[in-house]
């Protein structure tokens, strides 16, 4: 029998198989691993850095989410939250506005207070065709983590082993799969997780993918506008550059603001706008799968 409190029943997929949550995210991951190592030489052979490092992850994550909801599910990959229904212009443009004001505070506070200052830079290769055209790829990027880790992998093992579990595990996947990047350090690793957390969250706010790939694109994009690092990465969209008077305490160092403590309050801040911020509900069935069963008197 199911556990039964204040006419709550709780759904305990555990008793029947532990194992089968944790088989099925590890086999949608191994997909996405294996595929991404074969597409992003390809990447980078046709297209460069860029490509390489945005559109084929997106692929490989939306081909294996969908075999793995469809060994697993029966279902389509749209069943993750990537559904294009109404109000998800809504959540993503949410999204949107509440990754450029996280990315602003990280910025400009500090150039105020003398921190930073912006730079022309003298040898920079900015150009209107490559402003156009990064965003695209950013958003490639973004959509394509967020299909791989907050997708069918997250949503399974909420449904197996509880909300909480899953978005704290996941997010500490996530943050350690980042530091081989250039310069990262252990607090990159751990702001890495922090959105790793808050992008859980905004999954569990929408039931869809858009709101977190909302809020992962306007983050990842407004930090090279701003002539930040991104990730231990630099891509030069405008003629100007950050340079920091503070140490990497603040500055990130050579990682970018992430790895900095300021970037550390940005999530938290995040982290409440998000848990307030009004969605409108999606079609992530196993997120609604993963909710208790109340029982009318």
């Amino acid at each position: 029998m199911p556990g039964k409190a204040d006419g709550v029943v709780k759904r305990d997929p555990l008793k029947r198989d532990p194992l089968r949550p944790l088989v099925g995210a590890g086999t949608c991951y191994l997909l996405y691993y294996v595929l991404t190592n074969i597409l992003v030489p390809i990447g980078q052979f046709t297209g460069g850095q860029m490509i390489a490092l945005t559109v084929p992850p997106l692929i490989a994550a939306a081909i294996s989410s969908a075999l793995a909801m469809a060994i697993f599910e029966s279902r389509k990959v749209g069943d993750t939250g990537l559904a294009w229904v109404d109000g998800s212009l809504r959540n993503l443009l949410t999204g949107i506005v509440l990754g450029i004001v996280a990315a602003a505070l990280a910025v400009l506070p500090a150039v105020a207070f003398g921190l930073a200052h912006f730079r022309y830079s003298t040898n920079a290769d900015a150009s209107w065709r490559g402003a156009l055209f990064t965003p695209i790829l950013l958003f490639c990027g973004a959509l394509g983590e967020e299909i791989a880790f907050r997708g069918f992998t997250l949503q399974y093992l909420m449904r197996g082993y509880g909300r909480w579990a899953a978005i704290f595990g996941i997010a500490a996947l996530f943050g350690v799969l980042h530091a081989g990047n250039p310069g990262a350090t252990t607090m990159s690793t751990i702001n890495t997780a922090g959105f790793g957390v808050v992008f859980g969250v905004a999954v569990l706010r929408s039931h869809d993918l858009w709101l977190p790939a909302g809020i992962h694109f306007a983050w990842n994009t407004a930090l090279p506008f701003l002539g930040a690092g991104l990730s231990g990465i630099t891509i030069k969209v405008t003629g100007y550059e950050l340079i920091w008077r503070a140490g990497d305490l603040w500055s990130g160092g050579l990682y970018g603001p992430e790895a900095s403590v300021i970037t550390s309050g940005v999530i938290v801040l995040l982290l409440i706008a998000v848990s307030k911020v009004p969605a409108v509900r999606g079609t992530a069935y196993l997120v609604q799968e993963s909710e208790p069963v109340v029982l009318s008197a």
